[in-house]
């Protein structure tokens, strides 16, 4: 969108004559031959409209031929503003309604990793079940599934499936009675450090 109000104002604030910037540009977008053809148009009546501002021999330039060329280059570079506008918006609004085609394929489904029965991970021994007597609760009546959102990578889908087991895992752990808040700066494995100051 920024590149198109700086083309659309490039001919109109050089008054005219860096049009063919603007025509360039849009030959280079549309890749169409009338724009090519255009865009050696815009050349050759800017060199024809500075060439005849140049030719009038009165010392203001302000005579007929300076006037005309002057003129012609101001309605040039306006017209070169419009026609690029509406070009590009064309352009581009014609590659955002046309149809996929029809030749490219389908995109497969999204891949769904496995599901493995539970097991122990990384070597631990399999959770102690803890039968208690507690009394049944009724079961709730199954939600329906959410609809399926971005596809995950299978990677992340792993680690995140090895993350849940580990905070499972740390869940089941009991804590330590009594954590010491400020550990005895002489005991061993502090190498003679001393308190912190």
């Amino acid at each position: 969108m920024a590149l198109r109000v700086l083309f659309a104002l490039l001919p109109i604030l050089s008054c005219g004559f860096l049009g063919w910037g603007t025509m360039l540009r849009l030959a280079v977008v549309t890749r169409k031959p009338r724009d090519w053809w255009l865009l050696a148009v815009n050349c050759v009546l800017t060199v024809a409209w500075v060439a005849l501002i140049g030719a009038d021999p009165t010392p203001r330039t302000d005579g007929w031929q300076g006037n005309t060329g002057a003129f012609g280059v101001i309605i040039t570079g306006f017209l070169t503003c419009v026609y690029f506008l509406v070009a590009d918006i064309q352009h581009h609004a014609g590659r955002a309604a046309a149809p996929t085609a029809s030749w490219y394929p389908a995109q497969p489904a999204p891949y769904v990793p496995p599901q493995h029965p539970q097991r122990p991970a990384y070597g631990y021994p399999p959770a102690q079940q803890q039968h208690h007597q507690q009394t049944p609760t009724p079961t709730p009546s199954p939600t329906p599934a959410p609809a399926p959102g971005p596809a995950t990578p299978p990677r992340i889908g792993q680690v995140r499936a090895e993350l849940d087991e580990l905070s499972e895992l740390l869940r089941k752990q009991t804590p330590h009675p009594h954590p010491n808040p400020n550990p005895n700066p002489q005991a061993p494995g502090n190498d003679g450090e001393g308190p912190a100051r």
